[in-house]
């Protein structure tokens, strides 16, 4: 966790706070690279808090970074995602109301590291085969990606 975000929570406690973050989708082949958050033991892509200051694209690269071992060398933007589908409870209790700024990766570098607290387990998943328990804040961007495909 970020250490802005964890001097907010030490304030506001479990309460709700705006979060802007960014994810990156990863694809390859007609695969996404999806990660087992071990935050809530679900699925997802690759993503976090954005830091005060930070470039948001300079962000999602890191996060992709930090999470996978890949290095992205361009990203595309694929959409900003905000609204009351977007409002989450993690299991430890915290409170968000989450504007995610989404972007597709084709085009990486490195290999695959998963060592990371945040992370189980990182695996490809064919497009029309992903796993049932996809993390509610990246389910819908997750799902309109695929259908981007089809």
């Amino acid at each position: 966790m970020a250490e802005y975000i964890k001097s907010i929570r030490k304030l506001i406690g479990h309460r709700p706070f705006l979060l802007c973050g960014t994810g990156v989708i990863v694809y390859s082949k007609g695969k996404v690279l999806l990660q087992l958050r071990s935050d809530n033991n679900c699925w997802g892509y690759h993503g976090g808090a954005i830091e005060l200051d930070e470039v948001v694209e300079e962000a999602a690269k890191r996060e992709l970074f930090e999470e996978t071992g890949l290095m992205a060398n361009s990203l595309k933007l694929f959409g900003v995602f905000s609204g009351p589908e977007f409002h989450y409870v993690y299991p430890n209790g915290d409170e968000v109301s989450n504007v995610d700024i989404t972007y597709v990766c084709e085009d990486f570098s490195g290999e695959l590291i998963s060592d990371n607290d945040e992370v189980n387990k990182l695996k490809w998943f064919d497009i029309n085969d992903l796993p049932s328990n996809i993390s509610p804040p990246e389910r819908k961007q997750l799902l309109k990606f695929i259908e981007s495909k089809k």
